[in-house]
């Protein structure tokens, strides 16, 4: 039976797995994407294919906004009496505070309320899905016979055990926006070396690089492979998230999977707004 006592709720930068995608308990909280005057919600009727059009032919830089507090704090009127928000990296958004900040609101605005409602705000320390493997793991948790400060505890550990790399085929946006801090210095795009980037405690880093795009994906996996056995892929959800390519996605689970590495589960998901923002068009974002 599904544990509705339970509730996640997610800035729009996490992408949510087929398997989830009608589940109740998840509540997104959409960021804004702006290009100059064109403003628009990281929302259900986000159009991909319109958005890196509007990416395309503007000059300008694509930023984007995180969500009020007070979005936050609508979502924890619910029912469930333990709430788990997952967000962005708080290195890399404000998406964090912004949660942070909702739940001192809500907490304050029902003081002394029998029974207290328990929440917990979780800093991916990632993006994307290595977002959607909290969500999922929150899920998953909560089938289990665990207390609210149990969960918490589990998921903290499994938050400091998921792996994020990724390769885009244009970093300008993230240069652009601040994104590249743990990244000392960028190759020159004319060579079309492409970076092969990972997470590191919430900060992008350079983990390696490729001629072009596919030798880029080639050395990415490479490098997720060897800091995996076969039996520790065995226990995990591999995750990949695209923005438009779901070749390369699938280029990615067959690379890993000839290595040896038999995950436990695969998700592939298109991209939201936020990550393609970010991503821009043909960008893979994996985790594991």
């Amino acid at each position: 039976m599904v544990n509705m006592n339970v509730k996640v709720i997610a800035d729009s930068c996490c992408e949510i797995p087929e398997k989830y995608k009608n589940d109740p308990r998840i509540e997104i909280i959409p960021l804004w994407l702006e290009i100059g005057d064109y403003r628009i919600l990281d929302d259900k009727d986000f159009n991909q294919a319109e958005f890196l059009a509007q990416v395309a032919a503007s000059p300008l830089v694509p930023h984007s906004a995180c969500p009020s507090p007070d979005k936050y704090m609508e979502a924890m009127e619910c029912d469930a009496e333990n709430v788990f928000v997952v967000t962005l990296s708080a290195k890399l958004s404000g998406s964090y505070n912004s949660a942070v900040l909702g739940r001192s609101l809500y907490l304050e605005e029902h003081e002394g309320e029998t029974p207290a409602k328990n929440i917990h705000i979780i800093d991916s320390k990632s993006a994307a899905s290595g977002e959607s493997q909290m969500l999922a793991k929150v899920l998953e948790l909560a089938e289990e016979d665990m207390s609210f400060e149990e969960m918490r505890d589990a998921l903290e550990a499994y938050r400091d055990s998921v792996t994020t790399f990724f390769v885009l085929d244009n970093l300008d946006v993230f240069k652009k926006n601040g994104r590249l801090t743990g990244i000392k210095s960028l190759v020159v795009s004319t060579l079309n070396i492409k970076l092969v980037c990972a997470g590191d405690d919430g900060v992008v880093v350079q983990a390696g690089q490729g001629i072009g795009i596919k030798k880029a994906l080639i050395r990415m996996t490479q490098i997720a492979r060897s800091k995996l056995t076969p039996e520790i892929a065995a226990t995990r959800h591999l995750m990949i998230t695209d923005v438009a390519c779901p070749d390369r996605a699938a280029f990615c689970r067959r690379l890993m999977e000839e290595g040896g590495m038999k995950f436990r589960e695969y998700s592939n998901m298109e991209a939201r707004g936020v990550s393609s923002l970010y991503g821009c068009d043909g960008g893979i974002i994996m985790t594991y």
